[in-house]
Parts: structure tokens; sequence; C-alpha cells
């Protein structure tokens, strides 16, 4: 079961107990389903029954115990508990919550995360003259209309060498009216350091501006551009690249994917977490937390990623299909958030 799936199972617990008379609430359209927190256990915890309290005129634990018996025998829970204040803590079917997990990234493909249409949002970032400003409301905007919000950028002032260096374009230029504040304001970048950045190159300059955290300053050196572990952006470009290699290597060997049982709990769980950091990241305007994600995902992948294809004379089996196919949906991931941050994912590197 896939945390979509799953957030669909909570509405529908939550609408058999409306159905039987035990909860007299609307059912909510969306469910939030999310690793638990501390104190929480099993593989993901959700706040329904805080967030249906109020409305039904109940306590959230007795909310929560309505609950209980509707989600531990639906298809794929194995365990219900509660815990806190209401939290349901539920634990899954590992080797088919992988399974499904790893199809729907593949099926997705680098989309995986993103809103199936629009929300109906329209959301105006006003930003100043500033090129990591800039960087930062593109790449929010970016982020914005992958979770189905329709998005207008303008800027203050721009340079035409961050279109030309960077890629970077903005909707319209000038002063707004009153009624637009700016609105995208991270720790700016000065002239000088801005020179330096724009010498980094596409890939490494908006890296540099989009990695940190709004109110951090950005680094400008060259240590963006080393070929090592170091190098957080290496290490997600080189994780992609290992990826699209082992893919390459498996078509040579003549077997393909196939989503299957596999025991990668960390890296499924980072897997598991992306559309939940697409969406944080659009709403917050900080793609710097989407940038971490992929830092994190590429860490669990990398051990990973040895063990994709058979060794010596070992015939591909059932699970090496089922780890190329954890691999694929690891480059889909990759290759998805990077391209939000305006960053290529090479196939080679």
């Amino acid at each position: 079961m896939t945390p979509v799936e799953l957030s669909r199972t909570v509405l529908h617990a939550v609408r058999r107990a409306v159905d039987a008379g035990e909860l007299s609430v609307a059912v909510p359209s969306r469910a939030v389903v999310a690793p638990p927190g501390p104190g929480g256990c099993g593989d993901y915890a959700t706040n329904i029954a805080l967030q249906l309290a109020r409305p039904a005129g109940q306590a959230p634990l007795r909310v929560a115990e309505v609950l209980r018996p509707y989600l531990a025998g639906a298809d794929g829970i194995t365990d219900v508990v509660l815990t806190g204040p209401g939290f349901l803590n539920i634990s899954l079917d590992r080797a088919a919550s992988a399974a499904g997990l790893v199809g729907e990234i593949l099926d997705r493909g680098a989309r995986h995360g993103f809103a199936r249409g629009d929300d109906g949002r329209i959301v105006q970032l006003h930003c100043p003259r500033d090129l990591r400003a800039v960087v930062v409301a593109e790449a929010s905007a970016r982020l914005l209309r992958s979770q189905g919000a329709l998005v207008r950028v303008t800027a203050e002032g721009f340079d035409p060498a961050w279109t030309t260096v960077l890629g970077v374009r903005v909707d319209a230029v000038g002063v707004a009216p009153a009624e637009l504040p700016v609105n995208v304001r991270p720790v700016p970048v000065p002239a000088p350091a801005s020179a330096e950045l724009l010498a980094l190159g596409r890939d490494a300059g908006r890296w540099a501006l989009l990695h940190p955290a709004a109110h951090d300053r950005p680094r400008t050196g060259r240590e963006h551009l080393v070929q090592r572990e170091t190098n957080p952006l290496f290490r997600v470009r080189y994780a992609h690249a290992r990826v699209r290699a082992a893919v390459r290597n498996a078509a040579d060997l003549g077997f393909a994917a196939a989503p299957g049982p596999v025991a990668e709990r960390d890296l499924l769980a980072v897997l598991a977490d992306h559309p939940r950091v697409l969406a944080a990241a659009a709403d917050h305007r900080a793609p710097d937390r989407l940038a971490r994600h992929l830092v994190a995902v590429a860490d669990a992948a990398l051990p990973f990623l040895l063990t994709v294809l058979p060794r010596g004379g070992e015939k591909p089996s059932a699970a090496h299909r089922a780890r190329l196919a954890l691999a694929e949906a690891v480059g889909a991931v990759l290759a998805g958030g990077l391209s939000l941050l305006g960053i290529d994912a090479p196939d080679h590197l």
C-alpha cells in the first residue's frame, strides 16, 4: 500500500464510521499520513482523529478508537496502535507496500508526487532585484505548479545573464503595485558573490542558491563543482547516473524491472516521503527542502545500488528484478526532483 492509497484508506474508514452512525462529521477531502513522530510506531501515522474531534463533538482519543477497527481490517494493514492524544499509528504488510510504492513511482515516473490536476490556487510571487531571490522564486513556482497551482513570477529587476547562464525566467519585470509586496526574500547574494555563482554554471550555480535554507547565506565557492562525496550535488547526480548504468547493464544481461518485495526499509521510507516533501516545499516556498530530501534519497540509495545486479555467474532472479525496479524508482524521484530545481539529471557522470 502506497502513502496515497493509505490516505484513501483512512478516508474510507471515516466514511464507514459515518455511515454506521458512529461519527457525525463531514468526510474530509484529504487525510495526511506521514512517518510516525516521537513516541509513535509502525510505518505511518495520521492525525485524522485530532482533525475530526471538534466537528464530531468527541475527544480525539475517542474518535481514534472508533476509527481503529475500520483501519485494522483493511487490506495491506497489519496493525493499528493509538498513541498520544489520538494519533493512529499504522503498520503495513511491508512486502506488498514496497511493491505498491515502487509500482506507483514507476507508473508516474519523474512526475511522482505531482498533483493530477489544477487545485484552483492562483499564486503571485514577487521578488526584489537579487539573483538568489529570483532563482528561489522561479523554483518555488515550479514546485507550486507541480502541486496544481497557477503561478505568476515577477521581479523588481532582472539581469539577462541570469537567463543566459542559469536559465532563470520570470513573467514580468518592474515595480509592482502597492497591493503586491515582495513575498520572496531569502538572504541576498552580494554583487561580487553573484559573479562567482554565475561562474559555476547552471547546475552548480542553481544548487548553490537553492540548497541552503532561505535564512542561510549560500556558499559561492568552487566546492560545488568537486566530483567527490563531500559535494551533495555530486552525490545526487551520481546516484542518478548509477541508476541509469544499472538499467543499461540489466538490459545487457537480459532482464528488466518488476516490482516485488525488497528489504531496504530506509530507502523505501524516503521515497514514500517524496510527495509530502514536494507539497511542503511548495506550500512554504522552500525549494531547499526538496534539495535536502534529494540528498537523503541519494545517500540511502548509493549503498543499495551496489546490490542491484547479479554478481559473477549468478543468474538474474525475481529478487534482482525487484531491486532493479526499486533502483528505477530512485532514478525517477531524483530526476523529477532535480528537474523541479532546474538542474540536469545526467545519465553518465
